[in-house]
């Protein structure tokens, strides 16, 4: 399973392994606070995109399409997401104050589509 939380809430024991998936430290995190188990800059939307978005509601349809693009083009930032989740929950992690609106929601939107394509991936590596 591939949850989101928010940075600033506390660690839960369902988390499983926790993900930032950031490509800037939340501000005033401390990195015991937080808990990561990763910081995955690479899977985070480019600096370029970020900026353009600037968390502009009206935007977020050509948003999602263009980080969609983003991620289709490096599936090496994201596949070792979905290779941690074949062993269990994965919490991806994101700072932004929308909930709804934010990159992380696209990013786990993006890969529980594409765990259906692999069943048999994911049970072959549970077996090892």
């Amino acid at each position: 399973m591939i949850r989101i939380k928010r940075t600033y809430e506390s660690p839960a024991r369902g988390d499983g392994r926790r993900v930032l998936v950031e490509r800037l430290w939340p501000r005033g995190m401390r990195k015991k606070a937080l808990a990561a188990d990763a910081w995955m800059k690479d899977v985070a939307p480019s600096t370029e995109l970020r900026k353009w978005f600037d968390h502009r509601v009206e935007r977020w349809e050509e948003f999602q399409r263009r980080y969609r693009k983003e991620l289709n083009e490096n599936p090496g930032a994201w596949e070792p997401i979905l290779d941690a989740e074949g062993h269990g929950t994965v919490t991806l992690l994101y700072s932004a104050h929308d909930t709804l609106h934010n990159g992380a929601v696209v990013l786990r939107d993006y890969l529980t589509a594409r765990e259906v394509g692999r069943p048999c991936r994911r049970k072959a590596r549970a077996s090892r």
